[in-house]
């Protein structure tokens, strides 16, 4: 019997919403940590008050059946709780981490929900020597594009373009060099676990990144000279703070009507 890799089922589509009005594309990951699951996105997916996108839910499709991929449902999440955002972002000595991280009651879901989660023993680190130009792979929905009828995403391929370890520009991420689209934001960016065995052997892979988007040259002659197909990708070892003790009421952000905090 053909199963899809489990990358596969670890990467969500996700579908932004104001109301009942759809407003974007992005895509996600699930990370579980002490029993606890939850969805990885861009922050900019959930909230973006530069470009004002201020959406209220977001919904996620979720396999049911690990045989027949093609029976899946939507999930929906709100996004705001008594006027209080319900996702958790941070901030390092560089400023906003473009990670937001939403906990899913897993009481909700359906009961035969099908799905692959991370761990924080896949957060890739300095002692996995992991070098420039080592191969990588970005796993997401680019444009929305995806097998529709089985609910799969498509994978990327890239290489570590900067010094993995080492904040580029002192920001909290690295450089990827790949083809890249609006859509694939919060997508795991990965490689093959290299331990034998795999740390989780459920899913194979090992967590860099968060991608989040391309990076360009502002004074790019847009005419002579070619996009650098370069993209930042956040490091994925934030998820230990965003996953850890719930930050205070009055650390999350606002809800849309009020003054939203700048977009990162």
């Amino acid at each position: 019997m053909t199963t899809a890799d489990p990358l596969l089922l670890a990467t969500a589509r996700v579908s932004t919403f104001l109301g009942p009005l759809l407003q974007t594309n992005a895509s996600g990951f699930f990370f579980e940590r002490d029993e606890r699951l939850y969805l990885v996105t861009s922050r900019h997916v959930v909230i973006d008050a530069a470009n004002k996108h201020l959406p209220d839910r977001i919904e996620i499709e979720l396999h049911l059946d690990g045989v027949d991929l093609t029976r899946s449902t939507g999930f929906s999440i709100p996004l705001y709780a008594n006027g209080r955002s319900v996702w958790r972002q941070g901030r390092d000595s560089g400023g906003e981490v473009d990670i937001a991280v939403l906990e899913l009651d897993r009481t909700k879901l359906p009961a035969q929900v099908l799905l692959r989660a991370f761990t924080p023993a896949q957060l890739a680190g300095h002692a996995d020597d992991i070098g420039v130009g080592a191969t990588l792979l970005v796993s997401g929905f680019p444009l929305g594009f995806h097998d529709a009828l089985h609910h799969l995403p498509v994978v990327r391929q890239a290489i570590v373009a900067s010094s993995f370890g080492i904040r580029f520009q002192g920001q909290g991420y690295f450089l990827t060099d790949a083809r890249m689209h609006r859509g694939a934001s919060g997508a795991p960016v990965v490689m093959r676990d290299p331990a034998v065995p795999p740390r989780n052997p459920a899913l194979p892979w090992l967590l860099l990144g968060v991608h989040s988007a391309r990076l360009d040259m502002g004074d790019r002659d847009q005419v002579l000279d070619e996009s650098l197909g370069l993209n930042c990708a956040w490091y994925a070892d934030i998820l230990m703070t965003l996953t850890g003790p719930q930050p205070a009421p009055d650390k999350l952000a606002p809800a849309p009507d009020a003054e939203p905090p700048a977009a990162a």
